[in-house]
């Protein structure tokens, strides 16, 4: 076991001090077997589904329809990725995805964090009226406002177009309420007031004091905002058609059909997550990092 000794001073004049041995000080933790065994059954339950849709992509749909059904890779994973591609279009679908989910992703980020700053540091009249109306919206079942969305976008000659997807997401109530709870803690008012005396201008106290303060935070709700507007599919297949498609849209015009072919529908699946799983493989050090460090600030 580490010890480390502490010296203390004694209350007697002239008297040496005084040293105390601490014991277990500087001692590092270690995980036993059974927690590698726990994480590792863990890992395995998350990482089931997307092993099973590879497994199933790699095969043919005659050997998935039997009993048992196959638990290895087969030799069809790259032909059947080729035939997803063709048939839904991937290529158009992932450029137009990337592009719909970075403009929702940078969209929501900035407004929410300005909206979240309003609401935690800055004070105006029926600012709390304002945020339980906010936080209100979140209750409300979005299906309740496809049609009248659709309405409008149609009456701006929008159907069918990129931005009639990016638009109506731009601003997220939980985006904004989950930078207002960080912004709370994160960042004090005391530092406002001091870049306010030293005359710094509100946009200047936007860009060098609450941007730096709010990153953690900023880089966990981009990383959840990209993922969802991926994932979309609700709005995005009654907003656009197969000839301007995102990925949602695209994989699912791989399902029709007499017989559908189960094995390119999962290489298809496969295809959109991909990019997801390569992006997080990229970023996802900083994104963590990212977190721990709003977590020691909290």
């Amino acid at each position: 076991m580490a010890t480390s000794e502490v010296t203390l001073p004694q209350k007697t004049s002239g008297a040496p001090p005084r040293r105390v041995r601490v014991m277990g000080a500087g001692k590092q933790l270690h995980a036993g077997p059974v927690t590698y065994v726990v994480l590792v059954l863990f890992a395995l339950v998350s990482l089931a589904p997307l092993l099973w849709t590879a497994i199933a992509a790699s095969r043919t749909n005659e050997r998935l329809a039997q009993t048992p059904p196959p638990l290895w890779f087969g030799g069809n994973l790259f032909k059947n990725l080729q035939t997803a591609w063709d048939q839904a279009g991937m290529g158009t679908a992932m450029f137009n995805t990337i592009f719909v989910a970075s403009c929702i992703t940078v969209g929501t980020v900035l407004f929410s964090t300005l909206a979240g700053f309003a609401f935690a540091k800055l004070k105006f009249k029926f600012s709390s009226t304002l945020l339980l109306l906010t936080i209100g919206t979140m209750m409300i079942p979005p299906q309740l406002a496809v049609v009248p969305l659709y309405l409008w976008m149609s009456d701006l000659g929008w159907a069918n177009q990129l931005q009639t997807v990016i638009l109506p997401t731009l601003v997220s109530a939980f985006g904004t309420f989950f930078m207002r709870q960080y912004l709370v803690q994160a960042l004090p008012s005391e530092l406002i007031e001091a870049a306010r005396v030293d005359g710094a201008s509100s946009l200047r106290i936007v860009w060098h004091v609450v941007f730096p303060a709010a990153r953690p935070a900023m880089a966990v709700l981009g990383l959840l905002t990209f993922v969802m507007a991926w994932n979309d599919f609700l709005w995005p297949i009654i907003a656009l058609n197969g000839e301007n498609p995102t990925v949602q849209v695209a994989l699912n015009q791989l399902g029709t059909g007499y017989i559908p072919d189960d094995s390119v529908i999962m290489a298809g699946a496969l295809l959109g997550t991909l990019p997801l799983l390569i992006a997080f493989l990229l970023f996802g050090k900083q994104i963590v990092g990212g977190i721990m460090q709003g977590a020691v600030k909290g």
